[in-house]
């Protein structure tokens, strides 16, 4: 008889008896070497994929102590219509780097999160942004600085939820413009910031889904253009900043890459 592999027959001067028993006992010992194998092999999967933030498509792992007395803010429904056409927002799109010191809404700025990365299709998950297999790699927080109603501090993004998740307290955009080198961030009402866990992707894809994870920053980035135009809101991509130095103010996995940040205010 072959079992896993093995060939267990009897070898010649065994009698029939001791045969079924040396047999059995075999075979009673390569089950259980068997189930023991898929036990661990299956916690090492399940270790692995936790390691990596896949645990949930789409949003990164949250570290043990963040989900202790946690704040989080339920955002206004997003609005499905408004009064500028996509092709009025496409031609007044422009890049402003100067901003008034007033205050944004919450209804504000739950729309450009949600033009980001919020849900279009509560049944797959579907987002406003393609993402390469659906395996949304984007992480996005704001930075609130002046918001009407929200504490200053720095939130991560739950699409699914459509909620902020509060990860730092106070009003660090002076820390932030310090580390962007970017001056007009202090005046900003808030600051969307784009990383990136590109397991979710590469995992899927191999090395060329980064190439699609980069693709996929760049679709949720023009979202926030096109729908901050429609507010007649003004916000423009930093692309050089000192990556170690934003992570520590926001206080990041070490598992998400920053790629794009994106001041907003009213012009």
């Amino acid at each position: 008889m072959v079992l896993g592999g093995g060939d267990l027959e009897p070898g010649p001067g065994h009698r029939s008896g001791q045969n079924v028993e040396h047999t059995e006992s075999k075979r009673g010992d390569i089950v259980r070497r068997i189930y023991f194998a898929d036990t661990i092999i299956a916690l090492l999967s399940t270790a692995t994929v936790a390691s990596l933030g896949l645990l949930q498509a789409g949003e990164s792992r949250v570290e043990p102590e963040r989900r202790v007395s946690v704040e989080r803010i339920q955002l206004p429904c997003p609005k499905y219509d408004g009064k500028v056409s996509v092709e009025q927002a496409l031609c007044r799109r422009r890049t402003v780097r100067e901003y008034k010191e007033e205050q944004l809404t919450l209804d504000e700025v739950s729309q450009l999160l949600w033009a980001a990365q919020g849900i279009t299709d509560a049944e797959r998950g579907l987002r406003t942004a393609p993402s390469a297999g659906a395996t949304y790699p984007l992480e996005v927080y704001v930075v609130v600085g002046n918001v009407k109603g929200v504490k200053e501090g720095a939130y991560r993004y739950r699409p699914k939820e459509h909620q902020l998740m509060r990860v730092r307290d106070g009003d660090v955009r002076g820390e932030l413009a310090t580390a962007l080198g970017q001056a007009q961030v202090r005046k900003s009402g808030a600051v969307i910031v784009f990383f990136a866990v590109y397991e979710r992707t590469t995992m899927k894809f191999g090395k060329i889904g980064i190439r699609y994870v980069h693709m996929e920053v760049g679709h949720a980035a023009q979202n926030v253009y096109l729908q901050a135009t429609s507010l007649n809101l003004g916000t423009g991509v930093i692309g050089s900043f000192r990556e170690g130095q934003v992570r520590e103010v926001l206080k990041v996995p070490e598992n998400e890459q920053l790629l794009y940040i994106m001041p907003v205010g009213r012009m």
